[in-house]
């Protein structure tokens, strides 16, 4: 398994590959608002592993986006994070597509 977190912007979709844990979100967090311009979509698809920090910041990752007018939508959501989205009530929050 990856101990990293990588992403890649492509038109308004923000791609998170690896990681997305307390161990790796730090770098992402501090670049947050610069990467968030214009990102509609957030494919976690390639992510290994998430844990409730990361969980947090795709929360507040979609907060960014709700203040910049837009509303944000999350694609290749695994059956593991669908079951922490419901453990932690965030059906509303986290728009699934």
């Amino acid at each position: 398994m990856n101990n990293s977190l990588r992403w890649k912007c492509t038109a308004s979709t923000l791609a998170l590959i690896g990681r997305l844990d307390i161990d790796t979100l730090l770098t992402l967090w501090h670049q947050r608002e610069s990467i968030m311009v214009n990102i509609n979509i957030i494919d976690v698809a390639a992510l290994e592993k998430i844990d409730s920090a990361g969980l947090a910041l795709l929360v507040h990752l979609r907060e960014i986006v709700r203040t910049q007018g837009n509303k944000l939508i999350f694609t290749g959501i695994t059956d593991k994070l669908r079951s922490l989205i419901t453990l932690y009530n965030l059906q509303k929050i986290i728009v699934c597509e």
